[in-house]
């Protein structure tokens, strides 16, 4: 079974889609893709189709979601037979069959990939070697291996799926990491003296994660690279405006370094030499020497 929930819902088996068009089957069918070979208890199926407030027939009518995702995995099991035994999983090339795909467990049902791809198992595989890549400081293999795992990416997670609790809360987490990966990327991206590559990518990042202090502070310094230095300040200066409005806080020591250190350098000119492969964690104005 392939499943993609980076973007719009795509569970697959036998290369046929088994993904419904009704809304709750498919939150049923997205809620056990993101947790693929793992039980899904049938609380959080519940929770997720009807809040805190389900039916008396909540187990009952999520049954017949179950019976309806598993006539859809059937018919793509048929058609992998018809094909021919080299073709996929179906009853005539394994025996497998829909409750094979689709299993019924002690408290809940899980949702067997059977060794297929999953883009969320994917990205955090491709993720979890670029952030081993940063440490060693490989910049280069790093925004490569990163750079990979958001290509993934083709939209908010789950984007064509009405989401309830659950899903939203997996959403939240996935966008999370996707962020963590894009914020390591583009750092790996600084350190190759990559500067004006980036301005326009972080230039949208930074309007729409407004509150975000280290997509600005890479902002900042890409734009002082580039012998932009006004407009650094200027971009320190929204994101202070920006956090004491929302918040209530001033930005963090961290970006006040920064911002001071922008300050105290020379008047706008050439930009900065990169940052050589070896220099310590974190964004820096000048590279070391």
């Amino acid at each position: 079974m392939d499943i993609e929930v980076l973007g719009a819902l795509d569970v697959r088996e036998n290369g046929v889609s088994v993904a419904p068009t009704a809304p709750k089957p498919r939150q049923v069918l997205a809620l056990l893709a993101v947790h693929a070979d793992r039980v899904v208890p049938v609380a959080s199926l519940i929770e997720e189709l009807w809040s805190a407030r389900p039916p008396r027939s909540a187990r009952t009518t999520l049954q017949t979601y179950v019976l309806q995702l598993r006539e859809l995995i059937g018919q793509a099991l048929a058609r992998g037979a018809a094909d021919g035994p080299g073709s996929g999983s179906g009853p005539g090339s394994g025996g497998r069959s829909a409750k094979d795909v689709l299993v019924t467990l002690p408290g809940g049902y899980l949702l067997a990939a059977s060794g297929g791809t999953s883009d969320v198992r994917e990205f955090d595989r491709l993720a979890g070697l670029g952030y081993r890549a940063m440490d060693a400081g490989d910049f280069a293999g790093a925004s490569r291996t990163l750079g990979a795992a958001l290509d993934l990416w083709s939209g908010s997670a789950f984007a064509d799926v009405q989401t309830g609790a659950q899903l939203t809360m997996e959403a939240r987490r996935l966008e999370e990491s996707r962020l963590c990966a894009l914020d390591q990327r583009i750092e790996a991206d600084l350190r190759l003296g990559r500067h004006r590559e980036v301005l326009a990518e972080l230039t949208v990042l930074t309007s729409r994660y407004r509150n975000h202090e280290n997509l600005h502070a890479q902002f900042m310094i890409a734009l002082h690279r580039s012998g932009r230095r006004g407009e650094a300040l200027n971009a320190y200066t929204h994101l202070r405006t920006t956090l004491s409005r929302d918040l209530g806080l001033e930005p963090s020591p961290r970006l006040r370094r920064l911002q001071h250190s922008i300050l105290m350098a020379a008047p706008e000119g050439p930009p900065d030499p990169p940052v050589p492969a070896r220099a310590a964690a974190g964004p820096q104005i000048t590279a070391g020497r």
